[in-house]
């Protein structure tokens, strides 16, 4: 199957699961206990108030119909809504998602380098290094996000006082405006994501060098850079590709809880606001956009795997 092929069939698997998972939401929010009805018509109003705003809402009709009411405005690039305070959906995804963008951009700036360097280095050498490195990411991906964020806040921002505790940014201003505001989320983020691509890249690594066309090299004399160079990286360059990838949209679920803990204006604060509100166009909205990217992420890591030909032997 050639390049295009490829890449047309991982595009319609995406769309379809896009699809699919988009239905899993809409069911999710619908199963959720209360409704938007509050936060809109206030807790003291009267049964006969929240029927009329459930039914300026929508919500009294059948969930069924609501979704395919929502589906159809999506194929035509209408979102719909918020419940609450009516903001275009659109709006909020457009003022908010390059702010996440942003903090994963730089995120993978930090890892991307060090996860590769850390990958190789323990894939090829081995030994007490190894068995060191390998432990300590597999402790550190075991710790929740909430709990790093803690513990840098507690270090950098109680202790030594050096960083903000919260992302404050001035409104009509951008993180980059303050760039202070940015270092705890992204090394919380860079520490989760700098442990799983580790051992990502150190499995890849270590396979590839274990591989036979590799064992030849060095009984011909080939070691070292040479043998990195010419022999694994140029195999292990896909897995790698893919490891970084699976980072990569991992990096989507985690900033949801980095963005509340530090207070930072993505569109994971924005979706846990929706979601404690009952919103359901913008929940809908915010994770059909967060699902879109991140299948975006994971079907460019696999057209680059393949592009880079990553089969076994290639490269001898």
């Amino acid at each position: 199957m050639n390049l295009l092929a490829f890449a047309a069939r991982r595009l319609a698997e995406a769309v379809v699961l896009l699809v699919l998972l988009s239905a899993a939401v809409f069911a999710a929010t619908a199963v959720l206990p209360g409704d938007a009805v509050s936060a809109v018509a206030g807790v003291d109003a009267s049964e006969t108030q929240r029927a009329e705003v459930r039914a300026e809402l929508g919500l009294d009709r059948p969930a069924v119909q609501r979704y395919a009411d929502w589906a159809a405005g999506a194929v035509r690039g209408d979102l719909g809504r918020g419940f609450v305070g009516e903001r275009p959906v659109a709006d909020v995804l457009t003022t908010r998602l390059p702010n996440s963008l942003l903090l994963a951009g730089l995120t993978l700036a930090v890892t991307a380098p060090l996860a590769t360097l850390l990958g190789l280095w323990t894939g090829l050498r081995g030994g007490v290094a190894d068995r060191v490195v390998s432990t300590s990411a597999q402790i550190l991906a075991a710790v929740p996000e909430f709990v790093v964020a803690a513990l840098l806040v507690a270090v950098l921002a109680v202790w030594l006082e050096v960083l903000p505790r919260v992302s404050v940014i001035p409104l009509g201003g951008t993180p980059l405006d303050v760039p202070d505001a940015l270092v705890l989320p992204v090394l919380t983020l860079s520490a989760v994501g700098l442990a799983v691509a580790t051992r990502l890249l150190r499995a890849s690594v270590a396979d590839t060098a274990a591989r036979p066309y590799c064992e030849a090299a060095r009984l011909n004399g080939v070691r070292g850079v040479r043998l990195a160079v010419r022999h694994i990286l140029p195999n292990a360059a896909g897995p790698a590709v893919q490891a970084l990838t699976l980072t990569t949209g991992a990096l989507v679920g985690s900033a949801v809880v980095v963005e509340n803990v530090f207070d930072y204006p993505g569109i994971g604060r924005e979706l846990q606001l929706a979601v404690a509100a009952r919103d359901v166009p913008m929940v809908q909205g915010i994770a059909t956009a967060l699902v879109a990217v991140m299948l975006a992420v994971l079907l460019l890591g696999d057209v680059c795997a393949r592009l880079l030909g990553a089969r076994e032997g290639h490269g001898r």
